[in-house]
């Protein structure tokens, strides 16, 4: 059995970016392009692990890591959460983790910093 990365992002390009680097993985990759559709995968799919843009067209990525936090669905409650965002302010990494999310990384992508990231919550997940 796979590993399922949901990825929450409204930017085409960084959507095909990370959708390769993480196939080249082994791991399969579901798309969303904002944060209701995002929730919605989540709540259906068998995921693993959600990577999650912050700025979003509809509801941002601290509301959709509270909704997922939230859900009645048991796993969504543990399922790591990496944020991944443009914003890179004083507090915006705090913020994301007290909205529920793992892990905080900065865009542009750094495509090793992310492999290494994802590979130590599967290793540790036991996914």
């Amino acid at each position: 059995m796979g590993i399922n990365i949901l990825y929450i992002e409204d930017n085409p390009d960084n959507m095909i970016l990370v959708k390769r680097v993480m196939e080249a993985q082994g791991y399969t990759l579901f798309q969303a392009m904002n944060g209701l559709d995002g929730i919605a995968v989540a709540e259906k799919e068998a995921i693993d692990l959600i990577l999650l843009d912050i700025n979003l067209p509809d509801v941002d990525g601290y509301e959709v890591a509270r909704r997922l936090r939230g859900s009645a669905i048991p796993r969504l409650a543990y399922v790591p959460i990496i944020a991944i965002t443009a914003n890179a302010l004083k507090g915006d990494a705090e913020k994301a983790l007290a909205a529920g999310c793992d892990v905080y990384m900065s865009k542009p992508i750094n495509i090793h910093e992310l492999r290494a990231r994802v590979e130590g919550f599967v290793a540790t997940k036991g996914l």
